[in-house]
């Protein structure tokens, strides 16, 4: 059953609160389906208690049983830039706030030693693959853009080529994967491929459905918001941003080092224009 059907099924047992809640789910289904609890009750102007009580109400064990069936249901239907057009006709004003909440989530996901843990196998491994989706494509470029600054051995992997170029990747590398719904089935196969082969997975993704969350329990889920028909790329560049500082930092005088040389490279090439 479908949200609109429970919220339709519930009909005058909603209390005032719970219609907004409920007009605010039906609006912006992403809202529930990528956000917390405290995400829904602040963009209603509510308490916790009330977006958990709202779920119980439609029939779910909880508001996790809600994100569920929320998430099953955006993933084919406002997945599409095409339905996004249709419904959807943000202001500035709006795009701003669904852009700062999305990118205080990313503070949040990589808090508590996620950051830290997400950067260790980076910091240790022979070498580094770089996967993405589409939507996540920028995210993988600004963080293979950054990692190939401070250290070697690192390959951002087109689907075209991935085969001749993963077959050289071995036990003691990483695979950094950045990848959100709707998930790319070659992405997907890739990463799960080179896991199978002893090959570290780091999973940058928006959940614990995600595919790729199964394959490692080193991942961050991140909240992508829609900005207009598209997926905003904003959270996937951020944390490659973040991953890549953390990495530097630990790399230190091997970091510095290979900048240095990189910069005398371009220096002796003239690479940019005086």
């Amino acid at each position: 059953m479908s949200i609109s059907d429970l919220i339709a099924a519930a009909g005058d047992r909603l209390t005032p609160t719970e219609r907004r809640l409920a007009r605010a789910v039906l609006e912006e289904p992403t809202l529930l389906a990528f956000g917390t609890v405290s995400d829904l009750a602040g963009h209603v102007g509510t308490s916790r208690p009330s977006v958990v009580r709202f779920a119980t109400k439609l029939g779910c064990a909880g508001y996790p049983q809600l994100q569920e069936l929320a998430r099953s249901g955006v993933a084919e239907h406002l997945s599409r830039p095409s339905q996004r057009i249709r419904h959807k006709d943000e202001t500035l004003a709006a795009s701003r706030t669904v852009l700062e909440r999305a990118l205080g989530g990313v503070f949040e996901a990589l808090a508590d030693g996620r950051l830290a843990s997400l950067a260790a196998p980076i910091v240790r491994a022979n070498d580094v693959w770089v996967l993405s989706g589409e939507t996540s494509g920028a995210g993988a470029r600004a963080f293979h853009s950054g990692l190939t600054m401070i250290r070697p051995h690192v390959h951002l992997i087109q689907e075209q080529s991935s085969g001749r170029d993963l077959s050289s990747a071995a036990a003691g590398d990483v695979a950094v994967v950045f990848d959100f719904a709707r998930y790319r089935r070659h992405a997907f196969h890739a990463a799960r491929t080179l896991a199978d082969q002893g090959v570290g997975v780091v999973a940058i993704t928006d959940g614990p459905l995600s595919p790729l969350a199964g394959l490692t329990d080193n991942w961050c889920e991140l909240r992508v918001p829609a900005v207009g028909p598209f997926d905003s790329s904003v959270p996937a560049v951020a944390a490659a941003e973040l991953l890549v500082a953390h990495v530097a930092a630990q790399l230190r005088e091997e970091a510095r080092e290979r900048i240095d040389r990189t910069e005398a490279l371009w220096a002796a090439t003239e690479t940019f224009l005086p």
